[in-house]
């Protein structure tokens, strides 16, 4: 029988990387096939030639192939990966383009809502968008996208088990909120919290993403430190409100990610209650809190104003009942939200053409 290489792909896509998740095919870990009668050769490029993995994917490989061919003989080459060094961190999510974390200085600011209505924006403009939870004390993403009480499915993944992020509006997410009771209380010393920080990220089957936003918790800390040490953060978008108290602890949140032994890219500023407008008066702005944190801030990083978020009664209602406040049809809301998206992918394109990527930090705890 003649085999057919488009055959063989197909099966191939059914063994997947026990680091990603996603099939082998997808991930471009799959080279050099031939077929020569009854004979099937391929290289698998691999992180480390002294990898258990290694030997795992050879297996799985020779296995989904004889599915189809049973009489062929699979003959399975290893190649290290370019530039690949054993005892060099590598990316867990190697097939998410951008990784977006949206943080501040205190809690209170709307760095939730940010977060989860830049996903949301982003999707509708057509990106491959995930969403991350990474506010242990205080996860707000299931409340947010009504999604109290749902739970993580489990998918075996050459023998270690693996969550599945829940969907909501074409968006995976992850977070504590799914694992825990509403009313349950998260008591975590510092190692622990790394560890689930390490879990959402590596044992989690994320799909390929163009952006994953992390909702990071409010300050500087364990959670923050564990991240930029886990993957290559592409960028921070700060988020502030408008007072001078707001905009302090706000610099300082900032400042950490601009460490030299951290450099992350700060994209942009977010300013949150800039104003009020009553419903009933579109065109009336109250400035409650002040103005000109958010440029201030911006200043400050030597970035730019990625746009104002008024105060909205719709924005408090769209969070509380699950339906975020960039679904709705209220014009002036969807329109600030959409605009701050808009302006961080134009900040993510500046900032991918002019710096190189960054990398995994190593951050001493001392």
């Amino acid at each position: 029988m003649e085999i057919d290489k488009q055959q063989i792909i197909t099966a191939l896509r059914t063994v997947k990387d026990p680091a990603s998740g996603q099939d082998i095919i997808s991930v471009r870990m799959v080279e050099d096939l031939q077929v020569k009668g009854n004979d099937i050769s391929f290289t698998i490029v691999v992180p480390s030639l002294k990898s258990p993995v290694k030997n795992q994917l050879t297996f799985a490989c020779i296995a989904a192939v004889n599915e189809i061919y049973p009489e062929a003989e699979v003959h399975v080459h290893s190649r290290q990966k370019e530039g690949a060094q054993p005892n060099k961190p590598q990316t867990p999510v190697p097939h998410v383009k951008n990784i977006i974390a949206v943080a501040s200085g205190k809690g209170g600011v709307g760095k939730s809502t940010v977060a989860v209505n830049l996903a949301l924006s982003l999707k509708e403009m057509g990106a491959k968008v995930g969403l991350m939870d990474m506010d242990l004390y205080g996860p707000s993403v299931p409340t947010m996208l009504g999604l109290q009480g749902q739970r993580p499915r489990i998918q075996d993944v050459h023998g270690k088990p693996k969550m599945i992020p829940i969907e909501k509006h074409g968006i995976p997410t992850i977070s504590i909120g799914y694992m825990i009771e509403p009313q349950q209380a998260v008591v975590l010393r510092g190692p622990r919290l790394g560890g689930i920080v390490k879990q959402f990220f590596q044992e989690c089957l994320w799909p390929a993403l163009d952006f994953l936003i992390l909702d990071l918790p409010p300050g500087t800390g364990d959670i923050h430190l564990t991240l930029v040490q886990t993957v290559p953060v592409t960028g921070v978008v700060m988020v502030t409100t408008p007072q001078d108290v707001a905009f302090s602890d706000a610099l300082k949140g900032m400042n950490m990610f601009r460490l030299e032994n951290i450099n992350i890219p700060i994209l942009g500023v977010v300013e949150n209650m800039a104003w009020f407008t009553p419903e009933e008066l579109p065109d009336n702005k109250y400035f409650i809190f002040g103005e000109g944190g958010g440029k201030k801030l911006a200043k400050e990083a030597n970035t730019v104003l990625l746009g104002q978020i008024p105060i909205v009664q719709g924005i408090r209602e769209g969070g509380d009942s699950g339906k975020p406040a960039v679904l709705s049809e209220e014009a002036v809301t969807k329109e600030a939200f959409m605009n701050v998206a808009k302006n961080v992918l134009r900040q993510v394109s500046v900032r991918n053409e002019m710096l190189d990527a960054t990398k995994i930090v190593n951050v001493s705890n001392n």
